[in-house]
């Protein structure tokens, strides 16, 4: 609790430092990364190859999440990845860094296995997530489906990777799934090289101009 307290003291602190928002654009200095680089180079708003817990604040605001959940996601993240991608040597505290060259040192257990060890796009994995667990929908994935997927992903003894891939996994269902519940195989790959963050940034400008 003092942690995530901790976390959401800086953060805010470091968005009043800011008097507008950055905005990400897809495809910046891109073609060199790998697709889970890819993922979270989103959230890198001012695109220097680091994202802070702000950063990461203002990522979540733009694709049309609360101050609540927005502030609560970027708590979780930077406590859960920071001093893993840290550069040997560099400590995390005060400011909760994530490096985006060493985002593979992030990955957790009980998750598809869609990124490898080097964070690239494994296609088999990701179509198996079809063939073992879209059972209504050969082309999609409903809330039951994927609450079977991640209990058979989860590994013994691992209550942290487990956390972790049932929160990044319920963040894109509740965000991504259509008016039938079903969560897209074109969605959820779109997450997986990140350009789905641009699209629902588009959405979300689009819809406050209208409003």
């Amino acid at each position: 609790m003092y942690l995530i307290a901790s976390i959401l003291l800086l953060l805010f602190a470091q968005s009043m430092a800011s008097s507008s928002l950055s905005t990400g654009s897809a495809g910046e200095g891109e073609a060199d990364l790998t697709p889970l680089q890819k993922h979270v180079a989103f959230f890198d708003r001012n695109n220097d190859g680091v994202i802070y817990p702000s950063e990461t604040y203002q990522g979540f605001r733009a694709i049309g999440s609360g101050v609540a959940l927005s502030a609560a996601s970027a708590a979780f993240i930077h406590g859960f990845l920071s001093a893993k991608t840290c550069p040997p040597g560099k400590s995390p505290l005060p400011s909760l860094p994530i490096y985006v060259e060493n985002i593979q040192r992030g990955k957790h257990g009980s998750d598809s296995g869609v990124y490898d060890t080097e964070g690239r796009f494994v296609v088999s994995k990701f179509e198996e997530i079809f063939k073992k667990h879209a059972k209504t929908n050969p082309e999609a994935i409903s809330s039951e489906e994927l609450k079977e997927m991640l209990q058979a992903n989860g590994e013994p003894n691992d209550s942290k990777g487990r956390l972790a891939s049932q929160t990044e996994w319920q963040l894109l269902y509740n965000r991504g799934k259509d008016k039938d519940g079903f969560l897209h195989k074109d969605t959820i790959q779109a997450i997986y090289d990140g350009s789905l963050f641009y699209q629902w940034e588009k959405e979300t400008q689009s819809s406050v101009k209208k409003a």
